[in-house]
């Protein structure tokens, strides 16, 4: 009999690390968005780059509103980090 396998990608603590640094400009924000869009309830996307993005924290408000908690966690030049949170 087949063995079947189930992939359970999510994270015990619901942290989900998002390193843009490493994704290309002009892919970046829809891979966020995509990556945001995948998030359940109470889950948190970890977003790590090297300016801050407040263009996308904008577009972030307008197209999630309250659906979506931006957080700092480190607001440093050439260090930023936002846990963004699902409600």
């Amino acid at each position: 009999m087949a063995q079947i396998h189930i992939h359970d990608h999510t994270s015990p603590d619901g942290l989900y690390p998002f390193d843009a640094r490493g994704i290309a400009k002009r892919f970046r924000h829809a891979a966020i968005f995509g990556a945001l869009d995948a998030l359940h309830a109470g889950e948190t996307m970890r977003f790590v780059n090297d300016h801050d993005p407040l263009p996308l924290l904008q577009q972030l408000q307008q197209r999630y509103g309250a659906a979506v908690s931006i957080n700092y966690v480190t607001r440093e030049p050439g260090n930023i980090v936002i846990d963004f949170t699902k409600q």
